[in-house]
């Protein structure tokens, strides 16, 4: 859902651009170096289906020009609250393992995971088309053979076979009916697979507006009605909640 990249089931999902998420609402500014499309002038509205009862969600709004968008998305200055090196050091990659990066937008996550340690299979998720074209140009300009787009849809991430790590950056909360997305991204991970969500905090000075965030608590509430166990929490990202989840 980063629901993926401009919309995209999001950020990830790394933001994202899923599109018509629910009935068009109000509209905020563009957060500086969003994942997720998806936060960069969205408008917001609720819809209906989630788990918990927390029905926020995005919509109505398609990205065309994802090398005007990666001029925000990827600037320098956004590693400095995004911590992309450590956000994916704690997500554990082993050698040989597969990560879908859900709402991959432009790439920023994407091409920072093909490139880090354990050199993982990435397949990088977004409903926006032209996003997932940018992707791939950017990943064989940069000689990144282990990246694969994949066109999800706003019900399903749509991924062609199981993964051992699934990462959703400032895309959850563009995903409308969660509930069902996330049991349905359950039968793609792989036993002791590990879900990290990435999200904004209330309050930060970045993002939605407030009503469209989620505590904690809100998020381990609805993921654990699809399946999922919790299991850790990291507090370093300054404007984002970092939650981790797996299945047993």
């Amino acid at each position: 859902m980063h629901v993926y990249s401009s919309l995209a089931l999001a950020a990830i999902i790394t933001g994202a651009s899923f599109a018509a998420f629910g009935q068009a609402g109000h509209t905020h500014a563009a957060p500086q170096g969003s994942h997720s499309a998806a936060d960069s002038g969205k408008s917001h509205g609720t819809s209906h289906g989630h788990a918990g009862g927390y029905a926020r969600g995005h919509m109505d709004k398609r990205f065309t020009d994802p090398e005007a968008l990666a001029k925000s998305f990827d600037k320098p200055e956004r590693a400095a609250w995004q911590m992309p090196d450590r956000v994916i050091a704690d997500l554990g990659l082993k050698p040989g393992q597969s990560v879908a990066d859900i709402g991959a937008g432009t790439g920023y996550f994407s091409v920072r995971l093909a490139r880090s340690a354990a050199k993982p299979t990435v397949y990088s998720v977004d409903i926006e088309e032209s996003m997932l074209a940018y992707l791939a140009k950017r990943a064989g300009e940069e000689g990144l053979t282990n990246v694969t787009t994949v066109l999800g849809g706003m019900e399903s991430a749509k991924l062609p076979e199981p993964v051992d790590v699934v990462l959703v950056v400032n895309t959850y909360h563009h995903i409308a009916d969660r509930l069902s997305y996330f049991r349905d991204l359950r039968k793609n991970l792989r036993k002791g697979g590990k879900l990290a969500i990435v999200d904004w905090k209330k309050g930060a000075p970045m993002g939605p507006a407030d009503e469209y965030r989620f505590t904690p608590d809100e998020i381990r509430r609805e993921l654990a009605g699809a399946g999922f166990r919790a299991v850790g929490q990291h507090d370093y990202l300054p404007n984002q909640n970092f939650l981790m989840f797996t299945v047993d």
